[in-house]
């Protein structure tokens, strides 16, 4: 949630910042609106109490001097229920505000470039070159399904369309890519965390799923439980309303899990293949850090998915995103794209975002500063998208045959 107090303190630049990210300006007015409603309602509180505080110092020198109180006593009286309905009216329009709040995305880096979507996407640099191919390469489907590797009839007979079945040597890759991220994310310093699949409300709304997102998560019928979308969401809240030690951080954690996405919005290409599954299988990087070490724990993070792409041979860029492509949490995001020869394009493979205090704020997530209570900064990002790196280890290592090399990296985790 975005800092209310500095919402007031400074409405105009904030609007400012939040229309950088494509917020509606009827919505900033609202939540103008709002704000100077509470203001109102808790300037009002406030001189009913210094009324009554006034009131009540007379009482004692009226008591001293022996005069009649019976006036000033329906005058108290009659004051402390105005007080007690203007302490409910401005609790009324403080959770009023906070609701709205809710609603509201986190406000950008000064530093994320202007744009609508991601066509104004900065790209930072290219890792690795790709690789020049003597004859067309094919698209991952083709060669998934040549090689017996990915089945997707299988999935729709066992759920519906976008759920796929892997066999053999697919299965195996997949396990052996799970594997070689996380021991490649825990000697860069990542603790290796196992996290529920299933997570309430107050942990979505924690890190911001909730309640905008509602519509693309599965709920558990009849329960205020949910499929996780990511592994940020169980893996953040671990130290949900918790106060830290400075000792304690950063906390730099790491964590493999299906991750489940109705996907309500996508259509099209990418709707055909493992690009966009409705399950997929995901290994996250996590941190959780004081407000003055987040970019540099911001750029190590882009810089072990990176590595792991490097790793892999899978030549990648970085892009950073505008205003208008940043997710709703995120102040600031770089995206990993890939390489597919077969798409003849780079592709989204990982995101980093840092989100500053905005989860921390919903979340309730703390730490010991000195002589009080302040919020984290929490960071996540993708490392990686195993189908995803699956994509693209079938496109950039497929022979004229349609058969595929296994990335040399992989081979002790195959046999």
């Amino acid at each position: 949630m975005i800092d209310l107090k500095l919402l007031q303190k400074d409405f105009g630049s904030v609007s400012d910042k939040l229309l950088k990210k494509g917020v509606d300006i009827k919505l900033l007015d609202l939540l103008k609106r709002k704000n100077e409603e509470l203001k109102s309602a808790k300037a009002n509180y406030e001189t009913l109490q210094a009324a009554q505080n006034s009131m009540s110092r007379e009482f004692g020198i009226y008591k001293k001097e022996g005069k009649d109180i019976s006036e000033l006593k329906e005058r108290v009286d009659a004051n402390k229920i105005k007080i007690a309905e203007a302490l409910e009216a401005q609790r009324t329009k403080q959770d009023e505000l906070e609701s709205l709040a809710m609603s509201i995305p986190n406000i950008p880096d000064d530093d994320v470039p202007e744009g609508e979507d991601e066509c104004s996407n900065v790209e930072l640099k290219k890792i690795l070159t790709p690789r020049e191919f003597n004859f067309t390469p094919k698209e991952h489907w083709e060669l998934a399904e040549q090689n017996g590797w990915i089945d997707f009839e299988r999935g729709v007979k066992l759920a519906t369309s976008r759920f796929s079945v892997s066999f053999g040597m697919g299965a195996k890759l997949e396990r052996a890519l799970i594997n070689f991220m996380l021991n490649f994310n825990s000697k860069r310093g990542f603790q290796e965390v196992s996290v529920p699949s299933i997570v309430n409300r107050a942990a979505l709304e924690g890190t911001g799923q909730l309640p905008k997102f509602e519509d693309d998560l599965y709920k558990i019928e009849n329960q205020e439980l949910f499929l996780i979308p990511t592994a940020e969401v169980p893996v953040t809240n671990l130290y949900q309303d918790e106060i830290l030690s400075p000792s304690q951080l950063p906390i730099k954690m790491t964590a493999y899990t299906s991750c489940f996405r109705k996907e309500a919005g996508a259509a099209g290409r990418d709707t055909r293949g493992m690009i966009r599954q409705h399950q997929f299988h995901k290994v996250e990087l996590v941190s959780i850090t004081k407000p003055q070490d987040s970019d540099k724990v911001f750029d190590e993070m882009v810089q072990t998915a990176s590595d792991l792409l490097s790793a892999l041979e899978l030549p990648h860029r970085l892009v950073m995103l505008c205003g208008g492509d940043l997710g709703f949490g995120a102040a600031k995001t770089v995206d990993l794209e890939v390489w597919l020869p077969g798409q003849n394009s780079y592709r989204e493979i990982s995101s980093v975002s840092n989100t500053r205090e905005f989860q921390a704020r919903r979340a309730k997530i703390r730490y010991k500063d000195e002589n009080k209570n302040s919020f984290v900064h929490t960071l996540n990002g993708s490392s990686l998208a195993v189908g995803r790196t699956m994509v693209a280890i079938m496109e950039n290592f497929q022979n004229e045959d349609g058969s595929i090399t296994i990335p040399k990296v992989l081979e002790p985790y195959i046999n």
